[in-house]
């Protein structure tokens, strides 16, 4: 999902209406919630709060609701509703891979980017082709190829006589995240073992008379170096607003001039990461007075003597990025490179998906974990809002989850701490986390809301905004603040 659309729990701790009562099976294997809690309350609070039941069918939303709610000391179930019922997670799929790549790679983990020479250095001239080698690493941006070119020049290098070459063989290509996704959304771009800026490219335009001048730069921080891996041009149509065609590994980009105003920018999504990282450390190198060639070529081993090597920050400060922004290519990648650590398969995100799968269900009971990728931007993922609670529970890193997720106070609840991660698709919106209050036993929580037909009927046309989609939205997360609120109060100890 669109970074700059995220759908923060602070929006959900406020406003309106949602869908009609779930359809699931009615009796669930696990215990159902604990009937005494709210006799414990006065008579004045028991005929305060609504019915969950109430709730949802006041919300209105269409589609199916589930939760659950359990304690998160014993992982007691103390209310469900259609709580086996797969349903999508959307981004709060993102917490479990979280659970996975921290029991599975450790929190010291750090990914790891390198410059590797195949002949020796002599006299600042490299006698064979430098390799920029990728290791997955989601959080690699321009200040790090920067600092990278900067490394370089210390080691001496002022040249080389080969190639300069790319190697991304560490995670395998995946073109789109979703498939089913237009292509120009800056959330949904490439993958592969080398990445740069989260796989977008910054495009620009300015009105310069009745013609626009437009850039295509990779910016990050200070940097802001042009590229010419992916371009644009800007032709005389109505729709559709912007066209792609891979032309031989460049990123071909139009975009109707009726929609571009007297000036603007956007991200858009990398189809060739590689190859884009590669030119822009080759424009940085330049700056150092290092010469690396006019093209950028393909390598086919990640050997040779390593002149750099760039660490990423540790797996919780990457984990605690993705959860806030939600950034679905660090989840793919954290995901792909988990299942590959474990012995699982990098063919792509479903083989890697299905291997989380089974550690979800060997690790929380989680049988109904049907996911299909890392992050939740797929709307074909499925779990039940009891297996997530289960996970929330039982997982060895739970307590390091919490902290990584980003606080937020219930609104007219004073003293009560939400912890929690989002997940929005058209026509879904899913919360998941836990609460915790003075008096009360803390709380895992799950809670899908989802129209999967009204939302498998848009056009590709319609994806990016849909009728009737924001007022949905609201009145989803309005549902879900009533659901939290009410937990907090009926369940005092």
């Amino acid at each position: 999902m669109n970074l700059s659309r995220r759908m923060i729990l602070s929006g959900l701790l406020a406003s309106a209406a949602v869908p009609a009562w779930a359809e699931a099976p009615e009796r669930s294997i696990r215990p159902l919630a604990r009937a005494s809690d709210l006799s414990k309350q006065p008579k004045q609070v028991q005929r305060a709060i609504k019915s969950a039941e109430d709730m949802v069918a006041e919300a209105r939303l269409g589609g199916k609701v589930s939760f659950a709610v359990a304690d998160a000391r014993t992982g007691e179930l103390l209310e469900t509703g259609s709580p086996l019922l797969g349903q999508p997670p959307a981004s709060t799929a993102k917490a479990l891979t979280s659970l996975y790549a921290l029991e599975t790679l450790g929190p010291e983990y750090r990914f790891t980017t390198r410059l590797v020479a195949t002949g020796p250095v002599t006299n600042g001239r490299i006698d064979g082709d430098l390799v920029l080698v990728g290791g997955g690493d989601p959080t690699l941006d321009t200040n790090a190829l920067a600092e990278m070119a900067a490394d370089l020049k210390k080691a001496g290098v002022r040249e080389i006589s080969g190639k300069f070459r790319v190697w991304a063989g560490a995670m395998p290509y995946v073109r789109a995240l979703e498939p089913a996704q237009p292509d120009h959304l800056s959330y949904n771009p490439s993958l592969s073992g080398l990445n740069l800026n989260y796989n977008r490219v910054h495009f620009e335009w300015k009105q310069t008379g009745s013609d626009y001048s437009v850039t295509m730069d990779a910016r990050a921080g200070r940097y802001r170096p042009d590229v010419t891996v992916a371009r644009m041009s800007v032709v005389d149509r109505s729709l559709p607003v912007y066209t792609y065609a891979d032309a031989n590994g460049r990123d071909e980009w139009t975009v109707a001039r009726s929609a571009l105003g007297s000036g603007g920018a956007r991200w858009l999504p990398v189809r060739r990461p590689d190859l884009y990282a590669g030119e822009v450390l080759q424009t940085l190198a330049r700056s150092q007075g290092i010469i690396l060639g006019d093209s950028v070529e393909i390598a086919t081993s990640d050997q040779g003597t390593e002149l750099v090597t760039r660490k990423s920050a540790p797996l919780p400060d990457v984990l605690r990025d993705m959860l806030k922004y939600s950034t679905n290519l660090t989840a793919e990648l954290v995901g792909l490179t988990t299942s590959a650590q474990a012995g699982g398969s990098l063919r792509g995100l479903i083989d890697s998906a299905a291997h989380m799968n089974g550690w979800l269900k060997r690790t929380g009971d989680a049988g109904s974990a049907r996911l299909v990728d890392h992050s939740g931007l797929s709307g074909e993922s499925r779990i039940s809002a009891a297996d997530m609670v289960s996970m929330l529970v039982k997982a060895p890193q739970r307590d390091r989850l919490r902290g990584l997720m980003k606080s937020y106070p219930l609104e007219d609840r004073p003293g009560v701490v939400v912890q929690a991660k989002t997940g929005t698709l058209n026509f879904v919106s899913a919360l998941v986390g836990y609460v915790s209050s003075p008096g009360s036993p803390d709380l895992a929580f799950a809670i899908f809301c989802a129209d999967p037909p009204r939302r498998d009927a848009l056009s590709e046309a319609e994806m990016e905004s849909p009728d009737g989609g924001k007022a949905w939205l609201q009145r989803a997360r309005r549902l879900q603040r009533q659901l939290l609120a009410r937990w907090s109060s009926i369940h005092a100890t």
